[in-house]
């Protein structure tokens, strides 16, 4: 079953509680939650305190993507705030030894997932992929909400899949950016298990509708 995981980037950050309630009751698997620093990304978003107030709001496994700087020194504190999945770039220089970060994750007891930018080349997995709970593959250029679904990224999907599968893994290949009704089969088709979906289901008149669409739509077979 394709997991879906709302992004709250879109949401009302007046009624954060009541938002993340909607989309927990709403049949979402999990919540995607953007760390933006303004930094590594060109945006700001929020950080560690707004996820420790979430944390006691819904149950639903909290998805932490950390589109920040410098992600080691933080990792600690957005674990005992309630992150459940913590995922980080190989792009940011402070993340050169990268091993040791997803090392560190997985000792606070944590899942590991590292996100790749549509131009990073998947190779940077090759040696990591034993290590890792998942994998995120950025279908958008990082750092905004509602921006249009990269068509390429789907043969990056289908790499990083068929090389979990060769080795046996059991590793989530989770996808962000631009998913939406029209484009949900052919990126599970390509091999994602989880799809980040923001605009498509928090903007949506009718969210359960919207969830319950998005994995209809990954459930039909040609």
């Amino acid at each position: 079953m394709t997991k879906i995981s709302p992004s709250i980037l879109t949401a009302d950050f007046g009624h954060l509680a009541d938002e993340i309630l909607s989309l927990s009751n709403s049949g979402a698997d999990w919540l995607h939650l953007d760390v933006m620093d303004n930094v590594f990304v060109p945006n700001m978003s929020f950080g560690q305190s707004m996820i420790r107030s979430l944390r006691g709001v819904v149950s639903l496994p909290f998805d932490v993507h950390l589109m920040i700087h410098d992600a080691p020194r933080y990792l600690a504190e957005f674990a005992e705030a309630g992150a459940d999945i913590i995922t980080v770039h190989p792009e940011s220089a402070a993340n050169t030894h990268l091993h040791r970060v997803v090392s560190q994750i997985r000792g606070l007891g944590k899942k590991a997932g590292i996100a790749l930018n549509p131009s990073t080349h998947p190779d940077v997995l090759e040696y990591l992929y034993e290590e890792l709970d998942l994998v995120l593959i950025m279908s958008v250029n990082p750092g905004y909400g509602g921006q249009k679904f990269i068509p390429q990224m789907l043969r990056k999907i289908e790499y990083v899949s068929e090389r979990i599968q060769t080795l046996g893994l059991s590793v989530e290949v989770e996808v962000d950016g631009g998913i939406n009704v029209t484009n949900a089969k052919s990126v599970r088709d390509a091999g994602a298990t989880v799809l980040v979906a923001g605009s498509a289901v928090v903007d949506a008149p009718n969210r359960a509708e919207a969830i319950r669409l998005l994995k209809g739509r990954c459930k039909e077979v040609v």
